[in-house]
């Protein structure tokens, strides 16, 4: 059984691993972009899909083909990307200071309204990784499409030691 007091005591490489949660291989662009960019301490990553090298890992929308449930954790794979993606680009998660932003778009059918409850997939991964003082306020929106047939794409903001 995994001691959350310690975990959460613990730098973000270390809570992980407490956790027992391994990030998939970092992503790799589907075109012209780089996956993360700095400027000044900010680290600006590019649209987070829920993919692992370049498989989807979920498709259709939420409230249609998708339950809530589907896209939590189609959001925590997203996000488990872009961590990926941030530890690539810095080294270490460990130097992350806190998360500036989190945006979270949701391919849903046209009635759906439970957003929050699958945005939540992702920034509970992220409280689990930072805890909650590092966490940011979000942006949760639901949108009619999204690239490849996914569910879910992701905006993240980090702040580093500069």
């Amino acid at each position: 059984m995994v001691d959350h007091t310690k975990a959460l005591a613990a730098g973000a490489e270390r809570r992980l691993q407490d956790l027992g949660i391994t990030l998939p291989p970092p992503p790799t662009p589907f075109g012209a972009y780089v996956e993360a960019v700095t400027i000044g301490n900010l680290v600006f990553l590019s649209g987070m899909l829920p993919v692992v090298g370049h498989e989807p890992q979920f498709i259709g929308r939420v409230g249609g083909e998708l339950t809530v449930a589907d896209g939590r954790k189609a959001a925590e794979v997203a996000i488990l990307s872009a961590l990926s993606a941030a530890r690539a680009h810095l080294g270490s998660l460990d130097k992350v200071t806190r998360v500036a932003k989190l945006g979270v778009y949701i391919a849903t059918e046209g009635d759906f309204r439970e957003h929050p409850k699958v945005a939540d997939g992702a920034s509970e991964m992220l409280v689990n990784v930072f805890g909650e003082e590092k966490l940011s306020g979000r942006i949760v929106l639901g949108v009619a499409s999204l690239p490849l047939g996914l569910p879910i794409e992701l905006e993240l903001v980090l702040e580093v030691d500069a």
